[in-house]
């Protein structure tokens, strides 16, 4: 059985949009992946409209399991960590329209599933991202690898059943970065 996620790394700006296939034996494959991209001189209802148009055409088009989404960080500036939001609360409700879950993830989540540590720069990021999708040349803007990542590190969840392929239960069956991944989650949990 295959997981298909559709992870989407959130922005007024830049939203970058990517679909993963993860097999049980943790084998992912891309799909597809792009970004979408608003001018800051059209008005907030329309940049929001070219992010809802191009999410319901994923959607339709990939028909997600689910969807992953950064989560809002609050140590953005406020008027980034608005237009983020609002892109978020956009994608989240195009999926809730079709019934797909959402999962919301954090940055520092994302960077140590994929790479081992919760502070990993986007270059590490996109590096593995490249190598564990085993794609010719490194997805870009990072946004594109960004939502790949976040698509990884969904399915990669330990202990979630359909949302985290293979069903580890205890951290002895965890990779390094799962472990690292579930630390960063424990702790962020912690922190609410």
């Amino acid at each position: 059985m295959t997981l298909r996620v559709l992870g989407v790394d959130p922005g007024l700006t830049r939203c970058g949009i990517g679909v993963v296939d993860i097999e049980r034996n943790r084998r992912a494959t891309m799909v597809a992946v792009g970004v979408v991209g608003t001018s800051a001189e059209l008005t907030l209802d329309k940049r929001l409209l070219v992010i809802a148009t191009a999410i319901d055409e994923w959607l339709d088009l990939h028909e997600p399991d689910v969807v992953a989404v950064e989560r809002v960080f609050s140590q953005m500036n406020v008027s980034t960590v608005m237009g983020v939001a609002q892109a978020s609360g956009v994608v989240i409700a195009a999926a809730a329209r079709r019934g797909i879950p959402v999962a919301l993830h954090t940055p520092s989540e994302v960077k140590a599933a994929v790479t081992g540590s919760g502070t990993a720069n986007k270059d590490a990021v996109t590096k593995l991202v490249t190598k564990i999708l085993r794609l010719d040349a490194p997805p870009k803007p990072a946004d594109a690898a960004d939502a790949l990542a976040l698509a990884l590190t969904h399915a990669w969840r330990a202990g979630s059943g359909m949302g985290g392929i293979g069903g580890n239960t205890g951290t002895d069956s965890l990779t390094p970065a799962q472990r690292a991944w579930a630390e960063a989650e424990a702790k962020a949990r912690r922190a609410r």
